[in-house]
């Protein structure tokens, strides 16, 4: 493909061991720069995507739910599936029902505010596994109590499948935590990681730390 003017890779660094898929992840976004092509680049991670930047178009069932640049895709995505996409592990979703200048998560959890210039009702509340954790991160922080399903263990990381009433959640933690299933688990969350969807699944509000970004 030398001096092509377009390149489509598709999955290129899914066979290769992991040491040798983490060296190229660094020097691929140095050899595209050098090219000077234009590069299609198809992955199932969202990682990847966010190593290479430029522009990232989400893909669901055969159409495009989402296009523009990566940070932005990720940091807003415009409905609940590009969020779901677009996150690994998948992002978290739960009920959520706003009233009286109160946002109700879950099973009964109440935020003291939430998004002033959204109007009263039902929503669909979703924040990713890596702002779930096991301590209060900050005085804000609401309280869900879970049961742990599973949890895999990466090393560095822990991945702990949770239950929250009916909802089912991953939550992504620093360290070695080796939890046995039934174990009952308070997990923090900070409202400002919390995005919500309106009925559609269309983004109502975005989470205000990823505005801050």
């Amino acid at each position: 493909v030398k001096g092509a003017g377009l390149v489509v890779l598709d999955e290129p660094l899914a066979n290769l061991d992991y040491k040798l898929r983490e060296e190229l992840r660094v020097e691929i976004p140095r050899i595209f720069e050098a090219s000077g092509a234009i590069f299609v680049y198809a992955t199932t991670e969202p990682e990847e995507a966010l190593l290479l930047g430029g522009n990232t178009a989400t893909l669901w069932e055969g159409r495009v739910t989402q296009f523009g640049p990566t940070p932005q895709v990720y940091r807003q995505p415009q409905d609940a599936i590009t969020a779901r996409v677009f996150s690994d592990p998948p992002m978290n979703f739960a009920p959520a029902e706003r009233r009286a200048g109160r946002l109700v998560l879950g099973q009964g959890v109440a935020a003291p505010a939430a998004a002033g210039d959204l109007a009263d009702g039902t929503y669909l509340a979703g924040f990713r596994a890596n702002h779930l954790s096991i301590a209060r991160p900050s005085p804000a922080a609401l309280e869900f109590p879970c049961e742990v399903v599973v949890t895999e263990i990466t090393g560095s990381q822990s991945f702990l499948h949770v239950t929250h009433g009916p909802e089912r959640w991953v939550a992504l933690v620093e360290g070695v935590h080796d939890l046995a299933p039934g174990t009952a688990l308070p997990l923090w969350l900070d409202p400002g990681h919390v995005y919500l969807f309106d009925g559609d699944g269309r983004l109502a509000a975005s989470a205000r730390h990823a505005r801050a970004a």
